[in-house]
């Protein structure tokens, strides 16, 4: 542990980004001052540090790898150093990963797919070929697209032998694809569910089974998949080459020394990248923005309890996350006044999306638990006084907030977008290419300093060059005003959360005994 503390402690300083001295003074004495101190180069100089951790391990920093251990040793150094108390909360879960896939039609019309325009493997997709008729199972395809396809065994009529087509809706991927197997499909096929025209609900999509299945598995757009179940005689290969095994991994929390203790002011970011690429804006951004948030406000004593975490295996279903809050007693829970989430605050054809917790847009999941709207409130006042106009973030469960919502913890934050396509309307509130993806390396080897050298579409980022300053994979206005949003966020309920309505359920429990999970660093 010493030999990689100071590893990683070196790798700052190479960089020329931190010795391990006391961060840099504030340029006040109050914590309000905290965003005059949070800065583009602070946050951008974590960012050269997790891409020089990537080069140095095989281009990746996911979550059971090298790279994912030296970033946490990277950022538990400079957090111990700066006088947190640091805790490295270890678990295990299912690395998965796909070396390479083919998608064809073989009847009626022989057709060759393209991986991550057509379909996409989903994470933990079993390896091997799949040939065969595709069946099917239990489809929603009028309105409202209540799609409960494949929950249930008795879903699965003919489909032995054959590839299952589902649809995305109600149980978990993972549950559908599992009860496909047992009912004896050799692939599996799931369509976006289509319950709304918005494009997380129409448009191809990412997603992890979160535990491994024995036979290939990918996904689809609602409309292929409309397409697909409206094809008679339709026949399908899908070939996967995939790894799939249990690997350790952790979480890094870092609590301050001060502060009311029942009254814990939280915020967190996944700093685990996809294997495919070093993860510099999903979610190095994030990460990178806590991180010079934390050092800066580690000088000043606040009124409540500040914890920032540092989240593993994200991208293997929001693991580490889930596993912190599962394992959390209520009395602990109880304490933890809010929760705010950072989840790619950079994406190079931004929005300033804000996490919608009052439903106001009424659309999709709905509101977070009580409080999460005077969350919003905090953000939507920081960014109106910045005259940037904002977008209402479904709490989709994509996201580390998701076990801390289910929970009735209060949630907010922020996010700049992943691979939905940006639209004429979105243009004309914060410029950028319509109809490219918010990040156009979205889960790529692409998510780096070099996007054009590591496979990005060297003539959209031309165009988006010639209308925002990049820096590589990275917006840096969006990063820029992001950044002081996350430190005008910390600072107003460090030291006040009154509008944050008590939990009546836990008010009792918040007395208890505090408990200790995880190794403590100090």
């Amino acid at each position: 542990m010493r030999r990689r503390l100071i590893g990683a402690a070196a790798v700052a300083v190479l960089l020329g980004s931190f010795a391990l001295s006391a961060p840099a003074q504030a340029g006040g004495s109050s914590i309000k001052d905290l965003p005059r101190a949070v800065t583009l180069a602070g946050v951008l100089r974590h960012l050269v540090a997790f891409q020089a951790i990537a080069d140095r391990n095989n281009d990746t920093r996911a979550s059971g790898t090298p790279g994912f251990d030296r970033s946490a040793d990277y950022v538990a150094a400079l957090l111990k150093h700066a006088g947190y108390k640091v805790t490295r909360q270890p678990f295990d879960f299912n690395y998965c990963t796909d070396e390479a896939s083919t998608f064809t039609q073989n009847a009626p019309t022989p057709t060759t797919y393209v991986d991550q325009e057509d379909y996409d493997v989903l994470d933990c997709s079993g390896g091997g070929t799949a040939t065969g008729a595709v069946v099917p199972v239990d489809l929603a395809l009028t309105t409202p697209n209540t799609s409960t396809s494949g929950c249930e065994a008795a879903d699965f009529v003919g489909v032995a032998g054959n590839i299952a087509l589902l649809q995305r809706g109600t149980c978990s991927f993972g549950v559908k694809a599992a009860n496909a197997e047992a009912a004896g499909a050799t692939g599996v096929i799931i369509m976006n569910q289509g319950n709304t025209t918005a494009p997380d609900r129409q448009d191809l999509f990412a997603g992890t089974l979160g535990a491994p299945v024995g036979i290939p598995a990918v996904s689809i757009s609602y409309p292929q998949g409309v397409a697909f179940a409206g094809t008679a005689g339709l026949n399908v290969t899908i070939t996967v080459e995939a790894e799939a095994e249990v690997r350790p991994t952790s979480n890094v929390i870092a609590e301050s020394r001060w502060g009311d203790p029942n009254e814990v002011v939280m915020s967190g970011a996944h700093l685990d990248s996809v294997p495919e690429g070093p993860g510099i804006n999903d979610n190095g951004t994030g990460s990178a923005g806590i991180l010079e948030t934390a050092l800066q406000a580690s000088k000043y004593k606040t009124k409540n309890k500040l914890r920032f975490a540092f989240w593993g295996a994200e991208e293997a279903n929001l693991v580490g996350s889930t596993y912190y809050v599962t394992n959390l007693p209520a009395a602990e829970q109880a304490k933890i006044a809010l929760y705010l989430n950072f989840y790619m605050i950079g994406s190079p054809n931004y929005t300033f999306g804000v996490y919608d917790g009052d439903d106001s847009a009424a659309s999709g999941s709905g509101p977070g638990p009580e409080g999460s709207a005077q969350i919003e409130a905090v953000f939507q006042k920081f960014f109106a006084k910045r005259g940037e106009a904002t977008s209402a973030a479904d709490f989709t469960g994509r996201s580390d907030y998701g076990p801390f919502i289910a929970t009735g913890i209060p949630a907010g934050g922020l996010f700049t977008g992943a691979e939905v396509e940006k639209t004429e309307a979105d243009v004309a509130l914060w410029g950028g290419v319509a109809g490219a993806a918010y990040d156009p390396c979205y889960h790529q080897a692409c998510d780096s300093f070099t996007p054009e050298k590591d496979g990005a579409d060297k003539a959209l980022y031309k165009q988006l060059r010639k209308k925002y300053h990049l820096i590589g994979n990275i917006n840096a206005y969006a990063l820029d005003v992001n950044a002081d949003a996350v430190a005008t966020a910390v600072a107003t309920f460090a030291q006040d959360t009154s509008t944050i309505p008590p939990r009546p359920a836990t008010a009792l429990a918040a007395k208890a005994a505090p408990s200790a999970h995880g190794t403590a660093l100090s």
